[in-house]
């Protein structure tokens, strides 16, 4: 998930806030007689509008650049140096902005000389800059308390959403209909071929040995996931034989990114589960590497007519857990041959 940029300077109060600390500000240079110990002539409410405008020039500059730090917010992943990028560029436009302020009303309404204006334009500089710090010191605590909140709440979503898989995953396993089918496999060939028999025991203990030990890991190594596979296809074939084809082509080279646990034995379940599959119409499905560094997972098109409890629940959780993970889109494409779905190899920072 990506961080949002903070927008502090947009907040709807800014004005009454920018008004409370003109006014806050103004009161403290006359109790501390500012204007009598610097020699300054000037109205009260020039000095307060002086003030005010400056305070309300500040915010508004850094308001009005926000915009163009958004994308760096999303795209930079050093925030700290961001944030002092927009202070920085916030800096430059106060003092230009305080300058041009301090000139027009010394120089201009007042008729003072330059040398009588350099004072004046050191005190609102040094206002002007510290009231810079001190707005973008709060934008900087919202961004960073935005950001906590966002990742605890990311946090949250993927327990429950990684429980809920787990659940999912483990009831696909060992719901009645799975027992049931594969016993009826291993009752038969046990008539037939005791070695064989044996053979398919040890790939059924191997599927349930791999969901026990990964299914509390966020995620697990390619190597690790496509050895899981394959006596799980063993046992797809076992049951289906002819009408099932599956295919998996992923080179060495790959063994070490990685994937979500049983992400690759979900998305083959829902082919089987959608589509029909028999010896007349056998299906085919496909999982390979493509250029991109995501791993493709596709079957032809032939759908049943119905399909019971058809609530996409392996297929969202694969996508929701790999958005909190890694922040990285799941692609699912469909056409009228073929379902394909990628996902991202990813690597551990």
């Amino acid at each position: 998930m990506n961080v949002k940029p903070a927008t502090m300077f947009a907040n709807k109060y800014r004005y009454l806030f920018i008004a409370i600390l003109s006014v806050y500000t103004y009161l403290n240079t006359v109790l501390c007689e500012v204007y009598k110990y610097f020699n300054i002539e000037i109205e009260w409410y020039v000095a307060f509008g002086t003030i005010a405008i400056i305070t309300l020039l500040v915010w508004e500059s850094s308001r009005l650049i926000e915009p163009a730090f958004k994308k760096l917010f999303t795209k930079q992943k050093n925030k700290i140096k961001t944030l002092l990028l927009f202070f920085a560029a916030g800096s430059i436009l106060t003092t230009i902005f305080t300058v041009g302020m301090v000139f027009f009303v010394s120089m201009v309404l007042h008729n003072y000389s330059f040398k009588q204006t350099i004072i004046p334009l050191k005190l609102n500089l040094i206002y002007a800059w510290l009231v810079n710090l001190l707005f973008h010191l709060l934008n900087a605590i919202k961004f960073y308390f935005t950001e906590y909140k966002t990742k605890w709440m990311e946090a949250e979503e993927l327990k429950r959403i990684t429980a809920q898989a787990e659940l999912q995953l483990v009831k696909s396993q060992i719901n009645p209909h799975f027992l049931f089918n594969n016993l009826n496999v291993l009752s038969a060939l046990i008539l037939k071929n005791n070695d064989e028999a044996n053979k398919f025991i040890e790939e059924f203990s191997k599927v349930y040995r791999y969901i026990l030990t990964n299914h509390d890991k966020e995620l697990v190594d390619i190597k690790t996931e496509l050895d899981f596979i394959k006596p799980y296809i063993f046992l797809l074939q076992k049951r289906f034989a002819d009408g099932l084809e599956i295919s998996v082509d992923v080179p060495d080279a790959y063994d070490k990114f990685y994937v979500i646990p049983a992400s690759l034995q979900m998305l083959i379940e829902n082919a089987i589960k959608h589509n029909i599959v028999s010896k007349s119409k056998p299906l085919h499905i496909d999982v390979h590497i493509n250029g991109n560094n995501t791993i493709v997972i596709s079957n032809n098109l032939q759908l049943r007519e119905s399909v019971d409890n058809s609530t996409k629940i392996g297929l969202n959780n694969i996508i929701k857990r790999y958005w909190l993970v890694s922040g990285q889109n799941v692609e699912v494409k469909k056409d009228a041959t073929a379902f394909t779905v990628a996902l991202p190899l990813l690597t551990l920072n």
